[in-house]
């Protein structure tokens, strides 16, 4: 099981208490200070090309010495243009870490003073963004599969049928009787070819699926899964029962959904609070909130810029 514990690498530390917080982060210099560091651990490297030879300029950017190139400490990094100052970002990073649950727009609003819901929402979106690790490990060993739905009842709706409810494939890794990691996303539907699309993002070839009888995953072998194949039917066994690790993150998924955001989550939007879903999940054991803190930091620094018009619409499989 994944687990947040310790320094991180680099040399870059962070706050524990919200008073650290404040005296660390008390202005914008030392704003920039951190994230130069973060970004930067092993000091300057032109986004160009590659060059670790540099000197500051008197406007907060950093010159190559190979290509001539500028580049400010925050281009190409979701803070990229922001019209808001660094340290407010930090807070609502710190704000959104240290809540256990999530916040919603409306109350990072209240918190951080924002005089448009507009920033607030967006904010949070960018930062849901840069929950996603770029090139982070797949899942891996034995990984049970499943799907379910998000959203209002059907009443008409019966098996794997769809209509206006949201289907979101869920992975979680078997680890001993518990759960490891795990990985969620939106679906098109059930069939064959978006349930094995997502598996291939989400999970390592050779790993083990374990799945229920649904016939769309019996192709698995034929793209490199062993496959362990538990037919509900057959054994009488239900649902929870035959497929433990996934029904529990499923369930945990429907209940912060309703808790925190009231159900009113588009469907459109649905991925990006499925990665915030991912992202607390997998650091749950951590006990230093500091460090979600730092490793969303650091997640932010190496995503490209997302402006508003890049933010509506998910990804669907």
């Amino acid at each position: 099981m994944s687990t947040e514990t310790g320094k991180p690498a680099g040399g870059v530390d962070y706050p524990r208490t919200v008073t650290e917080f404040d005296k660390w982060f008390s202005s914008e210099s030392a704003c920039l200070e951190y994230l130069r560091r973060v970004r930067w651990p092993n000091g300057f490297e032109c986004p160009g090309c590659g060059g670790r030879k540099g000197w500051e300029t008197s406007r907060d950017q950093f010159r190559c010495a190979s290509c001539a190139r500028q580049t400010s400490v925050t281009a190409g990094t979701i803070f990229e243009g922001t019209r808001k100052p660094l340290r407010l970002w930090f807070q609502a990073i710190w704000y959104l870490t240290s809540q256990k649950q999530g916040v919603s727009a409306l109350g990072l609003q209240r918190v951080l003073g924002h005089g448009s819901y507009r920033t607030s929402w967006t904010w949070l979106h960018k930062l849901r963004r840069a929950m996603v690790r770029p090139g982070r490990d797949r899942l891996a060993g034995e990984v049970e599969v499943d799907e379910t739905f998000v959203g209002g009842p059907e009443a008409e709706t019966s098996g794997r049928e769809r209509h206006i409810r949201s289907m979101v494939a869920v992975a979680a890794e078997v680890r001993g009787r518990g759960i490891g990691r795990i990985r969620m996303a939106t679906v098109a539907d059930a069939s064959g070819p978006s349930l094995i699309r997502f598996i291939q993002g989400a999970v390592t070839e050779g790993s083990l699926i374990r799945t229920d009888g649904w016939t769309s995953y019996c192709a698995l072998p034929r793209h490199g899964y062993p496959h362990h194949r538990t037919s509900l039917r057959g054994t009488g066994l239900p649902p929870h029962v035959a497929m433990p690790r996934v029904h529990r993150v499923a369930s945990l998924l429907k209940r912060w959904w309703l808790g925190t955001y009231h159900g009113a989550i588009s469907e459109e939007h649905l991925d990006y609070y499925l990665d915030e879903f991912t992202f607390r999940f997998n650091r749950r054991t951590s006990r230093a909130r500091g460090l979600l803190f730092y490793r969303l930091i650091q997640q932010a620094v190496e995503i490209e810029p997302a402006p508003y018009h890049k933010i509506r619409g998910g990804l669907v499989y």
